[in-house]
């Protein structure tokens, strides 16, 4: 059994999400949240995590989650959205990390708007993936469980 066997890891996701499959496809693609929710739980459980699939419009909820996160010492992938860009209190609560976070975009913000450009949560996270749809979700959840491995491997040292 791997070190990151039955560890949880908690897929967070910021506002308008719930709208992909229908929101601007030709940007997000034509996969729902329900999609991603399938291959994240198929591609946890082949890593021998836990997924669990959490979406809010809400800055509020999204920081409690976070701070559930910190508390229980859970890895986040997080697509905090259009919070990406202007939330300090997200990155506040991000910066109290106890585990690995991995930031995940659907797009590729740095090819968008010069809005879109910046991330105020980037620097508080371990790394970030984007561009690559749904796979950025799954590209995520790697590097989570690689960062797992690599603190184990650390700590039994």
């Amino acid at each position: 059994m791997s070190a990151a066997a039955m560890t949880t890891v908690l897929v967070l996701n910021g506002p308008n999400l719930s709208r992909l499959g229908s929101r601007e496809p030709e940007i997000y693609g034509s996969a729902t949240l329900g999609d991603i929710a399938a291959a994240c739980s198929a591609l946890a459980e082949e890593l021998g995590l836990k997924c669990d699939l959490r979406q809010t419009d809400d800055e509020a909820e999204l920081i409690g989650w976070v701070h559930e996160a910190i508390e229980r010492r859970l890895p986040v992938v997080l697509n905090p959205a259009a919070f990406t860009h202007y939330s300090y209190a997200l990155r506040d609560a991000l910066a109290m990390r106890t585990a690995p976070l991995v930031e995940v975009h659907l797009s590729n913000p740095a090819a968008r708007e010069t809005f879109r450009h910046a991330s105020v949560v980037a620097g508080v996270a371990d790394g970030t993936v984007a561009g690559f749809g749904l796979h950025s979700y799954e590209l995520a959840l790697r590097a989570v469980a690689r960062l797992l491995e690599e603190q184990a491997r650390s700590v039994r040292s």
